[in-house]
């Protein structure tokens, strides 16, 4: 959990050093641009198999190669389609999972760790739109702070806030839970880091 906050905290930082002082550097692009193409590969190879792996691995070599060659554009406007375009991925899949009865997305993460109860089902369901909610808005966000403010204050946003922001509400809704349900199994953090990466949980972590 550590070596993932640290190995975070030093993406982001060096993140808006990049943007601001060497935005339009092509090897600060692909590094900056990076996590939009795996983010777009594992969800294209989760909901559509090889095809859509295949198919995300095209676009990213191409768009890489029209970044190296000078092509692609204000670099700019890049960085926001990146931060706004994994926060949109993110809210669809999320959201996907909500459909009728199907089990939700962090329903299926905590599926993982321990056998869910119907509470269970019902509460992991809510925090699925949560999370939903909190994407969708990001989105919304990242489009408004560039287009009326400056890109410094959005590099704030996109490399500084998002991840505070996800963090906090990671640790807040850990903390809640048990509030909220005292009856639930509990858990440590860590295993809800292990079953999203689908490793499986410590049974220790249960008391």
């Amino acid at each position: 959990m550590a070596l993932l906050l640290l190995a975070g905290v030093s993406y982001a930082c060096v993140s808006h050093w990049m943007m601001l002082y060497h935005a339009a550097e092509p090897w600060a692009v692909v590094v900056l641009l990076g996590p939009l193409w795996l983010t777009a590969l594992g969800l294209a190879g989760s909901r559509f198999g090889r095809w859509g792996l295949a198919l995300a691995g095209l676009a990213g070599v191409a768009g890489f190669a029209l970044v190296l060659l000078g092509e692609a554009g204000d670099p700019n406007r890049l960085y926001v389609l990146q931060h706004a375009g994994i926060n949109a991925l993110l809210c669809g899949w999320f959201g996907s999972t909500l459909r009728g009865d199907r089990l939700s997305l962090i329903g299926q993460f905590a599926q993982r760790v321990h056998p869910l109860s119907p509470a269970m089902r019902i509460y992991t369901a809510q925090v699925t739109r949560v999370w939903t909610l909190y994407f969708a808005l990001m989105v919304v966000a990242s489009i408004a702070v560039y287009a009326s403010l400056s890109f410094a204050a959005w590099s704030v946003l996109a490399n500084l806030l998002t991840p505070l922001l996800v963090a906090g509400l990671f640790v807040g809704e850990h903390l809640m839970r048990y509030r909220l349900h005292p009856e639930f199994e509990r858990t440590r953090m860590i295993d809800a880091v292990r079953a999203f990466y689908g490793a499986p949980a410590d049974p220790s972590a249960r008391h």
